[in-house]
């Protein structure tokens, strides 16, 4: 109960540990039947425009600059949409991303197999930038949903400190708070490797049932449990 007066729903633990599952889900789907490329974050992607400027290969410059706008055009959005949203809808802007993110997953499975594959990557790269920028604070902890370079950090960090520490809670749980998100990401990456290999594009689809487990959990949230707290912001903005 005291949880739930000092955190929002959008900012439960839980609701990070699905959405980094996703991640993983989306991660898998794009390199699996959609190019061979990870579209969660854009490190890879920019070594590779770096090295295709340094090869004087232009027009390959030009393909990687074009995830990485969508990239950009996600945080763009995600960065401006939160406030017309709060002061127009009854639904916080966290929820509606979720809508926009179940309307995407489905757009794409209707996507044929012989169309280009830019279409799927630069829509999952926009998706995934206004879901990471959006999505910030679990419970206090900062949190990224969707890539774990940060969660391997921190695992390590927090393991050191819980040995430290001896077995001090406070950093036993922020250890395997990070642990836990590694491997709803890798149980995504699993469940859609399967699927995708069985569906091929269509295997997206599966994604629709943890997402709209979570759009409805905060559409609830926002309309009976948290009514009336839509100025509140989650940690983290």
């Amino acid at each position: 109960m005291e949880e739930k007066e000092i955190y929002l729903e959008c900012e439960k633990k839980w609701v990070y540990q699905v959405l980094i599952f996703v991640a993983g889900y989306y991660g898998a789907f794009t390199y699996c039947v959609r190019g061979g490329v990870f579209c969660n974050a854009q490190t890879a992607n920019l070594v590779l425009f770096a090295m295709a400027v340094g090869k004087a290969r232009w027009s390959d410059a030009v393909y990687y600059l074009i995830p990485m706008a969508a990239y950009v055009l996600g945080a763009i959005v995600s960065e401006i949409l939160p406030k017309p949203v709060k002061n127009t809808s009854k639904i916080r802007w966290d929820t509606l991303l979720i809508l926009v993110e179940i309307v995407v997953v489905c757009v794409l499975g209707f996507i044929p197999e012989s169309a280009p594959y830019q279409i799927s990557q630069i829509a999952v790269n926009f998706i995934c930038s206004m879901q990471y920028n959006t999505f910030r604070q679990a419970q206090g902890i900062p949190m990224a949903t969707t890539f774990c370079t940060n969660h391997v950090r921190q695992f390590g960090v927090w393991f050191v400190n819980s040995i430290k520490y001896r077995g001090n809670k406070k950093y036993v749980n922020r250890c395997l708070s990070h642990l836990f998100m590694l491997l709803c990401f890798v149980a995504g990456a699993i469940a859609s490797t399967v699927l995708c290999r069985l569906f091929l594009g269509k295997g997206i689809w599966f994604a629709v049932l943890p997402l709209g487990v979570l759009f409805f959990d905060l559409l609830y949230a926002d309309l009976k449990t948290e009514k009336g707290q839509i100025e509140r912001k989650p940690h983290g903005h």
